[in-house]
């Protein structure tokens, strides 16, 4: 080489590991779908797997806070192929869902042989040579179809309200909750109608003083919840999303049912629901009328979105948002059949994840066959 030569460095190849189908999450849905396709006939570890972004099973499940039982959370349905008996007994009802739901999950996915890679974090999902292309935090992977199911849990929503960046107490969010003695002594603002919501006032109005407000006035049911009911608000947001709208909540179909703890929570007052206030002061909240309320912590339990950011590169969204759904179960991407999304809209409960875990699997395998996209 002469010295007016200069040196060509080429760049590194960097590997993507290719398989037929990808998961995305190994939560209930993704667990479900997992063993849907195995059922179909698909090898684990060549046709599909499964990338989760936790370090150990268990979905967000892991991540609730302690005073969440199997007795106080909303009923947990089983996975296809495993009760939940063969791995906790019936009795032990007080065992926290944060320990009991990944013991679970991790007995389900070793009872299959389910290859969820972990942790892996997605970053960014695109469109490359009719394949899609998954980075990731660790390694790069490249499917033939797509099903997403990372679920809401790192999704907070925090509505912007004018004022909130001078409070000088806490603003937390129902995923920074761990118990409520952790608030005495202080006073607390409650904000949101929903499940969760009322689960967290309940327990924190036990131990210091605590103010409600939500948007609307929330609408409680004296009777139990049934399965005629659970499914009158699926299909209401079955609908929504048929028509790409973004999902509703299901406390606006079903309303709240008033339990027994919530029964004693109105006995000491603390069901006093007032309206949103209007701005947040450095004190502080703020409504209309100038009336404030000095506060410590403003606790936002006001919901989760879907995490789909990574799949912003397809393009799937309609512009108010929301993203047109078809399929048997409203589980298929309208705008491209590659891409099936479980544990989002109707799909959003345990039962419902379970259903569509099932059609995702049937439809999107069915799909790549007639298109020809296995390798």
């Amino acid at each position: 080489m002469s010295d007016n030569q200069e040196t060509v460095t080429k760049p590194a190849l960097h590997m993507a590991f290719k398989t037929d189908i990808l998961i995305i999450g190994a939560g209930q849905a993704g667990l479900s779908s997992a063993y849907h396709l195995q059922k179909l006939g698909l090898k684990a570890g060549r046709n599909f797997i499964i990338l989760d972004k936790s370090p150990d099973a268990g979905g967000a499940w892991q991540y609730r806070w302690p005073s969440l039982t199997l007795s106080t959370v909303n009923r947990i349905h089983d996975l296809p192929g495993m009760s939940f008996a063969d791995v906790l007994e019936p009795e032990v009802s007080e065992v926290k869902a944060s320990i009991a739901v990944p013991r679970y999950y991790a007995a389900y996915e070793k009872k299959f042989h389910l290859p969820v890679y972990r942790p892996v974090s997605v970053n960014v999902v695109c469109e490359r040579n009719e394949r899609f292309r998954i980075e990731t935090d660790r390694e790069t992977f490249t499917a033939r179809g797509l099903i997403n199911a990372t679920g809401t849990w790192e999704t907070p929503v925090i509505p912007h309200y004018t004022g909130a960046e001078l409070f000088k107490g806490q603003q937390l969010h129902t995923r920074d909750y761990q118990t409520a003695e952790a608030f005495i002594g202080k006073h607390v603002v409650i904000v949101g109608g929903g499940i969760s919501a009322l689960q967290l006032l309940d327990e924190i109005s036990q131990v210091t003083t605590t103010t409600w407000v939500t948007r609307s006035e929330p609408q409680f049911r004296e009777t139990p919840f049934t399965e005629e009911d659970g499914r009158a608000a699926v299909a209401i947001v079955e609908d929504r999303v048929r028509r790409g709208l973004i999902p509703g909540s299901v406390v606006s179909v079903t309303g709240i049912p008033l339990t027994p703890a919530l029964h004693a929570a109105r006995e000491r007052g603390a069901l006093n629901r007032l309206p949103m206030f209007n701005e947040i002061t450095e004190t502080g909240i703020r409504w209309a009328d100038g009336t404030e309320q000095r506060a410590d912590v403003i606790l936002w339990c006001t919901g989760f979105r879907s995490s789909l950011d990574h799949l912003a590169p397809l393009q799937i969204r309609e512009a108010n948002g929301g993203i047109i759904m078809g399929g048997r179960l409203a589980t298929e991407v309208v705008k491209d059949p590659r891409i099936h999304l479980v544990g989002y809209g109707p799909s959003a409960s345990t039962i419902g994840a379970n259903r569509a875990g099932a059609a995702a699997a049937k439809e999107l395998s069915e799909y790549l066959e007639l298109h020809k996209q296995y390798a």
